[in-house]
């Protein structure tokens, strides 16, 4: 499984990756994930060249190409003006503009961070949105981690929560159950050669007056037409 991350922090060392990097290996844990990650900022110029000129540079090129081909992403952006940044937002808009069935039908974990817990809605307000735009299929946990939050009781729960629903949309569906042949009316032989008895015919309900009979006999359910002149002399009777 290819499982991609992308993160926009900006400081080096960033709190934006290493919730990127928790994320990650919460979800490795659980599957056999080949984790790449993608660090926007150092994409930052050759975004910016592709915005105006449509090209992509060998490594944004190669980056897009990454997304594309992943079989999850965790996205994870800090927060600017109560929304996502502006570099995150633009990699996904080089993205989408590339190809637009990029994502689609894609799991996806949408992550941030911020100074203050005031922001935490920005999961549900913009990130969610967006990705929904982008048609791809958005976990239900969003983990979102203030200033405060790191070595407090939580953020840990969240991540592990998170990964599961990841991992859980990533991972290849069970393959059904083979459904055992019925026995044959009468009675026969199964697969395996073994003696099944026959099954017995139910009786159906009995007719009811005023319903014509169905084939063999039995009611079907629909109703006798009789003609008005019938009905009529059976009343004066």
């Amino acid at each position: 499984m290819k499982l991609v991350v992308v993160s926009a922090g900006l400081s080096v060392p960033s709190s934006t990756r290493l919730l990127a990097d928790r994320l990650a290996a919460a979800t490795a844990d659980r599957t056999d994930a080949r984790v790449r990650v993608v660090e926007v900022r150092d994409l930052a110029v050759a975004i910016a060249h592709n915005l105006t000129s449509g090209f992509p540079g060998p490594e944004l090129a190669a980056a897009l190409d990454a997304v594309t081909e992943a079989d999850a992403l965790i996205a994870v952006t800090p927060v600017f003006s109560a929304s996502y940044s502006g570099l995150f937002k633009s990699f996904f808009d080089v993205l989408g503009a590339r190809e637009k069935d990029a994502l689609a039908g894609k799991p996806v974990l949408i992550a941030a961070t911020g100074g203050t817990a005031r922001h935490s809605m920005v999961l549900d307000h913009a990130l969610r949105p967006l990705f929904a735009h982008l048609r791809a299929v958005v976990v239900p946990t969003g983990v979102y981690a203030a200033s405060e939050d790191w070595g407090a009781e939580g953020l840990p729960e969240r991540i592990e929560r998170a990964a599961g629903e990841l991992a859980a949309l990533a991972a290849p569906a069970a393959l059904a159950a083979p459904v055992a042949p019925a026995a044959p009316v009468g009675g026969g032989a199964d697969p395996a050669g073994r003696t099944v008895p026959g099954e017995q015919a139910v009786p159906g309900p009995p007719a009811v007056p005023g319903q014509q009979a169905g084939p063999g006999g039995a009611a079907d359910g629909g109703l006798a037409v009789v003609p008005f002149e019938e009905q009529l002399a059976r009343l004066r009777g």
